[in-house]
């Protein structure tokens, strides 16, 4: 059986995360102190006991949804599971294929922390709160919802942001043209559209400042060839090149997350299982509603990981 690991993105976050994985295994926890000493602050304090307010903001979100999947992954590794030998790809939701690329050994967890950090803060500073927005559009297909986005760009900026699966894309761009997109969405059949609660308009071109910034930090860090490679969100195919990954990660911020598409490329290329790795279950959702043909585990506890490693004994 031929296995991918994904990794969450934003909104997974949650008071806690981690904890439990910390507790049981000592390699667990020491991705969350790599990440403290990275960062030159507790952040697994705020992640384990802190405000769900001040946790979801973008530069805490990030880096602390790395931590707790690298913790999840050093825990799988503990109980004798290496990634390289049971997992053929990896890929992750936006800030997710970050901690893929730190699992597979392309980039260290300190620079990834470090990384985050910075997109996090440059993404949130790239467009000054209240001038943009994201929408959900559900029930409409991709190219319905770029044309939508076309006409209700009137000279601003909307674009299809995240394509997430057959039954739901986003959009991202000035705050009025998505309420003209909502608008237009329903009137062509949508099920549902409606504004997120999101703090900048992510994935579209309104983040050009964002990628500079990243361009300029991708640039001072070191990047290695992952173990198996990484479906990038840009181009939802398999990249191992450490050139390649460093431009794509750029072309991300302000690039569509082709989620759909690399869920379908997985398949495609013999992946029949697919674990999310870390905090919550957003992935296992959407790769159920892209295919339900691929099995889906999900490890995010203690209980996950050794299930995990019992099924994998018993292959």
């Amino acid at each position: 059986m031929s296995r991918a690991f994904v990794f969450p993105g934003q909104g997974a976050q949650v008071i806690g995360m981690g904890a439990d994985l910390a507790k049981s295994y000592p390699a667990a926890r020491a991705v969350f102190d790599e990440v403290d000493e990275a960062l030159g602050e507790k952040l697994s304090a705020l992640i384990w006991e802190g405000d769900q307010e001040a946790l979801t903001l973008t530069e805490n979100a990030q880096p602390a949804l790395m931590a707790t999947s690298l913790a999840a992954v050093r825990a799988l590794k503990a109980e004798g599971v290496e990634l390289a030998e049971v997992a053929a790809y990896v890929a992750g939701h936006s800030l997710g294929e970050y901690s893929a690329l730190a699992a597979a050994g392309a980039i260290s967890v300190a620079d990834t922390a470090r990384l985050l950090r910075i997109r996090g803060q440059a993404m949130q500073q790239a467009v000054p709160v209240g001038v943009g927005a994201m929408a959900a559009i559900l029930g409409l297909e991709l190219d319905a919802v770029r044309a939508v986005a076309e006409d209700a760009a009137q000279g601003e900026v909307c674009q299809a942001a995240n394509d997430n699966d057959p039954a739901q894309v986003v959009v991202s761009g000035h705050k009025a043209a998505v309420e003209r997109a909502v608008d237009l969405a329903k009137a062509k059949g949508a099920k549902r559209a409606m504004l997120l609660p999101v703090s900048a308009p992510f994935h579209c071109a309104l983040m050009a400042p964002a990628a500079e910034a990243m361009a300029l930090a991708l640039n001072d860090v070191e990047i290695g060839a992952p173990v198996v490679p990484v479906v990038a969100n840009v181009r939802a195919s398999g990249v191992t090149d450490p050139t390649e990954i460093r431009r794509l990660l750029i072309e991300q911020v302000t690039g569509s997350v082709r989620w759909r598409e690399a869920v379908i490329y997985m398949k495609t290329q013999g992946v029949s299982e697919i674990w999310e790795i870390g905090a919550g279950k957003a992935l296992s959702g959407m790769v159920r509603r892209i295919d339900r043909e691929v099995g889906c585990r999900n490890v995010g506890t203690p209980d996950d990981v050794k299930a995990a490693a019992d099924a994998l004994a018993g292959a």
